[in-house]
């Protein structure tokens, strides 16, 4: 993982979520990990607003973004920011987001994670990301990968999932059987050597909403996906993990 532009992505920060930098190198990169899923990586110092560690240590951010799409405005300013899907929004109090010593408009729609939600709502928010085209790294509507996907439904039910699939699978009780699965639990698929490389949200009659090519929901067995475009098996069932 070198600090560049020509590097592979290996995640995205929404609008809001916060990193603690640990490393300098080169004019514009910093080595840093993620506070929301303790992620290690380079960040483009530019695409960061840098705060001080009582500020840091002051942020609320249980309120998240229900709206696909939606925009943070400056206060005093036409200039705005837009947010996606499972955005943080710091510190949110009557329409004003704080941080930096500074307040930013914000109408849009909320989610108070503090708040306990039903599991029912998982699915009604992994719904807006059909069709969302696939992307090593993302985490957000316009692009995603398949355990970003399932870290951000769940992040916006209050439940901190880990970045990647291998930790996700880590992580819940297992199932003995497919038909013990309600909506809402994680199927883990692996590879020939075994190991975890894909993850999908448990539908209702033996459906799986999963990010692969782009979300998408297919059927599922004892075997694994049944891709219902391409008539075959896409993955392969290793397990599925209880994690609400």
């Amino acid at each position: 993982m070198e600090p560049a532009d020509t590097s592979e992505m290996v995640s995205q920060l929404l609008y809001g979520e916060t990193v603690k930098i640990y490393e300098e190198k080169k004019k514009d990169w910093r080595r840093a990990i993620t506070a929301f899923d303790n992620y290690d990586c380079w960040i483009d110092i530019k695409q960061v607003t840098i705060i001080t560690e009582e500020e840091f240590n002051a942020i609320n951010s249980d309120f998240v973004s229900s709206e696909l799409v939606d925009v943070v405005g400056k206060e005093g300013s036409k200039i705005v920011t837009p947010i996606s899907f499972g955005s943080t929004l710091p510190n949110l109090e009557n329409s004003t987001i704080n941080f930096a010593e500074e307040d930013f408009s914000f109408d849009g729609g909320s989610i108070d994670t503090s708040i306990e939600i039903p599991k029912r709502n998982l699915i009604g928010n992994s719904m807006m990301y059909l069709n969302a085209p696939y992307l090593w790294g993302g985490r957000s509507p316009f692009g995603v990968d398949c355990s970003g996907f399932t870290q951000v439904i769940y992040k916006l039910n209050g439940f901190k999932l880990p970045r990647d699939a291998s930790q996700q699978s880590e992580i819940g009780e297992t199932l003995s059987f497919i038909e013990e699965s309600e909506s809402g639990d994680l199927a883990f698929f692996d590879n020939e050597e075994g190991n975890i490389i894909h993850v999908g949200i448990m539908l209702e009659n033996n459906r799986i909403i999963h990010a692969s090519g782009k979300v998408r929901i297919d059927k599922i067995d004892h075997q694994g996906i049944f891709n219902v475009d391409t008539n075959t098996y896409s993955h392969r069932l290793r397990l599925i993990k209880k994690i609400l």
